[in-house]
């Protein structure tokens, strides 16, 4: 039989797809979804371990710090930080296991971002169909926001996962109406709160997402029921920490942000979306496909297979997955208000639901859809490696004052919170201190009333005692972090800014300090982001500064010779 004429372009494609495209879609659905699912899988690993071996900045430093205390302690020792246990709990098992490396560390968060494609395809597919599953796990293969964060020593590709499992089993038990997930709502419910405090205004969004439920729901004493025992169970599972918690909201905070104002909403979701032209894309392309959705009409609850399921659940749970993060962005932004805690890596909590939703609405889109995905994914495929690597030059910085530095000698940064990173570069033996005072546990700081106690701790006062401690010929180095721009403007970090300048000044003034190196040095090049240390070493006898200052001056009046 003779092969099919070239007729053009488009008849060769149609010859060569022809033999190919009826095996593939014989091949049955338990070998081709595994083996897609594979296919992302291993996509997303290799466009997530370019940066594996990136350098700690200071939250990582706090992570590994705060995960090398015992087991039992990590709770109490939270209590000076902020942050709920279990991403910590976490890391401490898997450092006792693999090590506290760089790479090793990162791998646990790499682990955690990889899991969000299989259950990315199981929350959109199990509700919305296949097509919709592989949408959602092509986004979530490709995140910009879960491929920077799988190489952090951080809890955000946790918290998007887990944040992507709670909007999944949410739409299941609420609208869909499959009881059988009450246990896991709970589970993962009081697990997200139990790994950021952002969890917290999540959890309010899924009760404000209730409203489109309950509107539609046909038997409402049984939802009533099940949203009693759902929440009821995360509640009872969260409660133990309830009293911790209420002690770090009055004692910690995060004085290092500001007020956010409504603007301030838009450059976050710009991030975790990849830039400014993604969130665009998605209005147009999976808003299209969620509008269809909407549009269509059903009637009530069925509670029955995905094919099966009318129109009127599908458009129940696109309301409840768009009330979902809305309601929990509205209620951050205003606790914020109250108590500022607004950064752009908080928002992992709603990458999760916008994955989700976003798939389903591309796969409701037609081609416009699916040009969309493929634009997007292609904006996706940067793996920020630069970006990841330059987070912060104490790596470096350490490597070289290293052979300055003996135990006994003593470390001052005056940014309190570089202490447990410079710890984990720096040799043993070492003593720390900060703008607060000598630091007992290099591991974590201490956050508790932190802007009152750094206000009070006068600098010239704190240096002399560092000094008096320091015997002839032992070296102080004065830690200072680079700041390389104006948005130092919140309560703790612009006093910081201004006890750095204030530190250098007076280390260099001081009679007993000479001044013998400076790490790193910039010539022209473009300031680093991280630390710059002056290292002084202790004189044996008081420097006459006058007779120094006079001396400069002799010099500069002298003529240079013709």
């Amino acid at each position: 039989m003779s092969a099919p004429p070239f007729d053009g372009a488009r008849g060769g494609l149609r010859a060569l797809r022809a033999p190919v495209m009826p095996r593939v879609r014989a091949l049955p659905v338990a070998i081709t979804i595994p083996l897609a699912l594979g296919g992302l899988l291993l996509a997303s690993l290799l466009l997530r371990t370019t940066a594996l071996h990136a350098p700690f900045w200071i939250d990582e430093g706090l992570s590994v710090g705060i995960a090398s205390h015992s087991f039992s302690e990590i709770p109490g020792v939270l209590r000076l930080d902020g942050s709920p246990p279990l991403y910590y709990l976490t890391l401490h098992v898997w450092m006792a296991i693999f090590g506290d490396g760089q790479a090793t560390t990162h791998v646990l968060s790499l682990g955690f971002a990889l899991l969000a494609v299989p259950v990315a395809y199981w929350a959109a597919g199990g509700t919305f169909g296949r097509r919709a599953g592989f949408f959602a796990a092509l986004l979530a293969a490709a995140s910009p926001f879960l491929t920077y964060y799988a190489q952090e020593t951080r809890m955000y590709a946790l918290v998007a996962l887990l944040a992507l499992v709670v909007a999944a089993v949410h739409v299941r038990v609420f609208v869909f109406r499959r009881r059988a997930f009450l246990p896991l709502f709970s589970l993962s419910l009081a697990a997200l709160m139990y790994t950021h405090n952002w969890g917290l205004f999540l959890a309010v969004g899924t009760v404000v997402a209730l409203v489109p439920a309950w509107r539609f729901v046909a038997d409402r004493r049984a939802f009533t029921k099940d949203v009693v025992l759902g929440y009821g169970g995360a509640g009872l599972l969260y409660a133990p920490w309830l009293p911790t918690l209420y002690f770090q909201a009055g004692h910690t905070g995060a004085p290092w942000s500001t007020r956010p104002s409504v603007a301030d909403v838009f450059g976050p979701i710009s991030s975790i979306l990849g830039g400014e032209t993604v969130p665009f894309a998605l209005l147009l392309g999976a808003g299209a496909g969620l509008a269809t959705i909407v549009k269509q009409r059903g009637a009530a609850s069925t509670g029955v297979a995905p094919a099966d399921v009318d129109d009127g659940v599908r458009r129940t749970a696109v309301w409840v997955l768009i009330v979902l993060p809305v309601a929990g962005l509205v209620v951050a932004w205003t606790a914020s208000q109250i108590s500022p805690a607004f950064t752009g890596r908080y928002f992992a909590v709603f990458v999760g639901p916008v994955i989700l939703l976003a798939g389903i609405g591309l796969a409701h889109a037609g081609r416009l859809g699916l040009v969309t995905l493929v634009i997007i994914c292609a904006l996706w495929l940067d793996p920020r490696t630069d970006q990841i690597e330059a987070k912060s030059n104490v790596r470096t910085v350490a490597a070289k004052v290293s052979a300055d530095v003996y135990p006994g000698d003593l470390i001052v940064s005056i940014h309190p919170e570089q202490v447990p990173v410079l710890h984990y570069y720096l040799p043993e033996g070492l003593r720390y201190a900060d703008a607060l005072g000598m630091v007992g546990d290099p591991l974590v700081f201490d956050w508790r009333d932190a802007l009152e106690r750094l206000r009070a701790a006068k600098p010239s006062r704190v240096l002399d005692s560092y000094v008096s401690s320091l015997r002839p010929g032992q070296t102080l180095v004065l830690v200072n972090p680079i700041i390389r721009t104006a948005t130092w403007n919140a309560p703790w970090t612009s006093l910081v800014r201004r006890r750095s300048a204030q530190w250098q000044r007076l280390a260099d003034r001081n009679p007993s300090l000479v001044r013998i190196g400076v790490q790193p040095r910039f010539g022209n090049r473009p300031l680093p982001r991280g630390v710059r240390a002056t290292l002084y070493r202790k004189t044996a006898a008081p420097r006459d500064l006058a007779a120094e200052r006079r001396a400069r001056q002799a010099l500069l009046a002298t003529p240079e010779p013709r």
